[in-house]
């Protein structure tokens, strides 16, 4: 079973960027599509995005749209999520995924494999 560790995550400003990492082990990263989510407590698990096998399609989310940026490294068997003009209601736990749909998926449902969370918190 793949293994997804994500990092970067923190506390900043309304405004601040933050850049999120998930390494996975094995040798099977590059033949999954991946995506990040987020969960609020006390709100269901929310796609935020998703990006192909080749790390050339992607997909986002309306509030992620013009302020995140979804890429992948292969050969560093690591993704990331870029995200900038951050604001509080950003603040959740965001997760790595990893799905078998080679062109990911907005569908939690889908993914088979989760890192365990980092922590992103926004102040004002």
């Amino acid at each position: 079973q793949i293994q997804l560790v994500e990092s970067g995550g923190g506390a900043v400003h309304t405004g601040d960027s933050l850049r999120l990492s998930c390494v996975a082990s094995g040798r099977t990263f590059s033949r999954l599509g991946v995506g990040w989510f987020r969960q609020t407590p006390g709100k269901e698990r929310e796609f935020v995005a998703a990006v192909d096998f080749f790390g050339a399609n992607t997909g986002y989310a309306d509030f992620a749209k013009g302020r995140f940026t979804i890429s992948r490294n292969n050969a560093k068997n690591t993704l990331y999520l870029q995200m900038n003009s951050l604001k509080p209601d950003d603040t959740a736990v965001y997760y790595c995924a990893a799905t078998s749909y080679p062109k990911g998926s907005r569908n939690s449902s889908d993914y088979g494999a989760w890192g365990q969370g980092t922590q992103v918190t926004v102040t004002q």
